[in-house]
């Protein structure tokens, strides 16, 4: 029909003045869309379409293309085509087409009118195509058969048990009949109805982990691409679990590895180191799907000549400024824009040692997708001691009048609004308890909250798009951070600075909160931290779950408690829903131990689905063979060690350190362990809190043993 660009679902391509009134049309029955009209006469302008008050212009090159945007609700269309000369053959008459629009709905006639050309946003599976259900990062699901009236009856129908235990932080992707859900070595497909294991591929370390820890895959034409603690990334095909290609994207032994979920998107696939807490240089790379190639590299950390190098006053320190990725990413297809949330600089707590405002950590840093080139950024809380990392990906959204907005939930206890088009906060408010000192931590203590492991960790906000309502989940849970000189760096050693230790218990929240003013409309108080993921869904209900393993689902309204109940392990991870067979699921991780275990509840990795229409809570449970730890494969640099070494990496590294040079946890080495190998078995069998109870269960006493003797060598 015509020479046309990419365009993201439907492009509307004709003449000026058909064009417009096409639009026009649309604005007189209140089908408010995103139209881009692709004229042929090149002095079309503003005054050629009469438009209402609520309409926008903004110009799009070449000059002879006019972008008017409409937004609401009732339909989401987002429309983009070039300008062309069109053929004769699709030359129109205006009664035909006004014909065709009014006597078919809305949609029906942009379809008989719509020249579908290849999509710019490579329009995503479903029904779960992304760790945040979409490259916007909304999580919102269209599923509307569970709703305030009938979710108390969900159910149990399956169980997989996935074995692997240690951190399970995963969010799963369910894409066709498929759900694709990691733990830190293994990658599992499984049916969406019945949890019927499909594959499972098992990943083994060629070096020691710095961190075994992963949120999940991307997926992008029929392959799987994911990270790993030893600094691998892989390819696998999803339809059979077989590796496709492995690179080596970064340097354990000074750090650096992968467990946040990347983002696939026109043949790249987008993933950042993580291990600001180590001291790395962050960086987000752009692989080709195909191959695994770099195809481009972006440092968070500027150096030299890059754009906020000067923002480290002593450029030494960016050498091991930090500035991680662990948690995943936001895109905007039609824009080309990859928003990439930027963690902590490093060494955390002792900001006095980097002066400057240490960009870009604690920021969102909006990239080129294509080329890696920085757009544009904004920083939180610069020369951070607090630890306050961006981590979660932030959600894109549409205000009531009409701006592009970002929403971004930080580890400082703020949910913050975003303006694209300026860079400036809309609103800032506060999702938890808020104690911030006015100086950095000292060696005498301070007190801060949220703490280091406090505020929006890695899962962030959701945006109910029609509403603008958004939904986040917080932890509730003070530090003291003390300051211990000298601070000195050492390769592959956490690099905080000092000690940091949690005050009291903890808890958690779960906000709503308008997407325009920023205003609290209702908060829900969890008894434990909430760092699973928060789904709003088009049936009124919001389901997600807490640290202390309570699944539950609140009326999105009014935040009443529609539904509850514990799941038996701690839930860190995703939370998704879909529709199968006429049926809505809801599907969940339970059972996580680790780092971001803030209480006692831990269990064995495993995914939950529900539905309703059952007569009994009897779920099918399947399981995987457990296997044994996973040890660097022979040649790896702890090829050889005992048992108890590679139970050490699996539960212990990420509180007490790779070599017990201690972090969240006490050291275990030098003056500070005063166990012998009797005593530290017997601390592990009767832990004190918040370390998590680990015995009988994943450890038997044979491990418990293993484990004392590894402690006893890093005296």
């Amino acid at each position: 029909m015509t020479d046309t660009e990419t365009i993201h679902r439907i492009a509307i391509v004709g003449t000026g003045v058909i064009g417009a009134s096409w639009t026009a049309q649309f604005h007189a029955k209140g089908l408010h869309v995103d139209v881009i009209i692709a004229s042929s006469s090149p002095g079309l302008t503003m005054s050629d379409i009469q438009l209402g008050a609520a309409s926008t212009w903004r110009a799009l090159e070449p000059a002879n293309r006019s972008e008017v945007p409409y937004r609401t609700p009732a339909l989401a269309l987002f429309l983009k085509a070039r300008a062309a000369r069109l053929h004769n053959r699709a030359r129109m008459s205006t009664a035909l087409l006004f014909r065709s629009f009014l006597t078919a709905t809305a949609l029906a006639a942009l379809l008989t009118i719509a020249c579908v050309t290849k999509s710019n946003a490579q329009a995503l599976p479903g029904p779960w195509p992304t760790y945040n259900n979409g490259y916007n990062g909304q999580r919102f699901s269209s599923a509307n058969k569970i709703t305030p009236a009938n979710v108390a009856t969900l159910k149990r129908t399956c169980e997989a048990h996935l074995g692997d235990v240690g951190s399970f932080q995963s969010g799963p992707l369910v894409i066709g009949s498929s759900i694709y859900v990691t733990t830190s070595h293994t990658t599992v497909a499984l049916d969406a109805t019945t949890c019927a294991i499909r594959w499972r591929h098992v990943y083994k370390p060629v070096q020691d982990e710095v961190y075994a820890a992963n949120r999940g895959v991307a997926y992008l034409d029929g392959r799987l691409f994911r990270g790993t603690g030893d600094g691998r990334i892989f390819a696998l095909d999803a339809k059979t679990g077989k590796q496709l290609w492995q690179i080596k994207g970064g340097d354990p032994l000074v750090g650096e590895f992968f467990s946040s979920a990347p983002i696939a998107w026109k043949g790249l696939v987008f993933i950042g180191a993580t291990g600001s807490d180590w001291g790395i240089r962050g960086f987000v790379i752009a692989l080709d799907a195909a191959t695994g190639k770099e195809k481009w590299r972006f440092y968070t950390i500027p150096m030299g000549n890059e754009p906020g190098a000067d923002s480290w006053k002593i450029p030494e320190t960016a050498k091991r400024g930090g500035g991680a990725m662990w948690t995943s990413y936001t895109l905007d297809p039609v824009a080309g824009e990859l928003f990439v949330p930027v963690g902590n600089p490093s060494p955390d707590i002792a900001p006095d040692l980097r002066p400057g405002d240490n960009l870009y950590t604690n920021s969102v840093v909006v990239l080129d997708a294509l080329t890696g080139k920085l757009k544009w950024h904004h920083q939180f809380d610069p020369n951070d001691g607090f630890d306050y990392d961006l981590g979660a990906a932030p959600a894109l959204y549409t205000s009531g009048d009409g701006r592009k907005l970002l929403v971004a939930g930080s580890k400082d206890g703020y949910l913050y609004g975003i303006d694209r088009a300026t860079q400036k906060v809309v609103f800032k408010t506060a999702v938890t308890t808020i104690k911030r000192p006015p100086t950095p931590p000292t060696k005498e203590g301070t007190e801060a909250c949220p703490g280091a492991l406090g505020g929006v960790e890695w899962n962030g906000p959701a945006v109910d798009p029609s509403s603008r309502a958004i939904y986040v989940g917080s932890v509730d849970w003070c530090f003291i951070l003390t300051l211990k000189p000298p601070v000195v760096y050492k390769a592959g050693q956490f690099y905080f600075g000092g000690d940091q230790k949690g005050v009291a218990d903890s808890s958690g929240w779960i906000h709503r909160v308008d997407g325009d003013s920023g205003d609290v409309l209702w908060k829900y108080h969890a008894e434990a931290p909430v760092v699973a993921g928060v789904t709003p869904t088009a049936g009124g209900v919001v389901f997600s779950g807490d640290l202390a393993g309570n699944f539950f689902a609140l009326d999105a309204k009014t935040g009443a408690v529609l539904h509850k109940f514990n799941t038996g392990g701690a839930m860190a991870g995703g939370v998704v829903t879909y529709e199968a067979g006429g049926k809505q699921y809801v599907a969940f991780t339970s059972g996580n131990i680790g780092r971001g275990t803030f209480s006692a509840a831990t269990g064995a990795p495993r995914i939950v689905i529900l539905t309703t229409g059952l007569t009994k809570d009897d779920p099918k449970i399947v399981a995987v063979k457990e296997e044994a730890p996973h040890a660097a494969a022979d040649g790896g640099d702890n090829a050889g060690t005992g048992r108890g070494k590679v139970l050490y990496g699996q539960y212990c590294n990420a509180c007490h350190g790779k070599t017990g040079e201690g972090g969240m946890g006490p050291p275990l080495r030098g003056e500070a362990a005063k166990k012998n190998t009797d005593e530290v078995a017997a601390f592990i069998k009767n832990p004190k809190a918040p370390m998590p109870k680990l015995y009988p269960s994943p450890l038997s006493d044979a491990d418990v043993t293993a484990l004392g003797q590894f402690v006893e060598t890093l005296r």
